[in-house]
């Protein structure tokens, strides 16, 4: 049963996934592909899980997948939030 869950929830971060590439692809912001990355992240996490035995969540490096996934958004919210305090300074310089 824990297979399937972790089989259906790597699909849904494949989808997920997916979704935020397309508006990568629409807009060109780099939000949207690091959001993309850590989600491909995610699936990879969850196949890894179903990979190894039962114990498969307490090996580290399924830990540091995860780690990255989520080191990538939170890259993404950093490097988007200084880009539009960048636009705002340039913006008030310019009147």
């Amino acid at each position: 049963m824990n297979e399937f869950i972790f089989g259906a929830s790597a699909f849904g971060c494949c989808v997920i996934a997916l979704a935020f590439l397309s508006a990568w692809q629409r807009t060109g912001d780099r939000l949207f592909a690091l959001f993309s990355l850590a989600f491909w992240a995610f699936a990879a996490n969850r196949v890894a899980i179903t990979a190894v035995d039962d114990t498969g969540e307490a090996e580290p490096y399924v830990y540091l997948v995860r780690l990255l996934a989520f080191g990538l958004i939170i890259a993404a919210i950093i490097d988007k939030n200084r880009a539009a305090v960048s636009r705002r300074g340039r913006r008030t310089q310019r009147v």
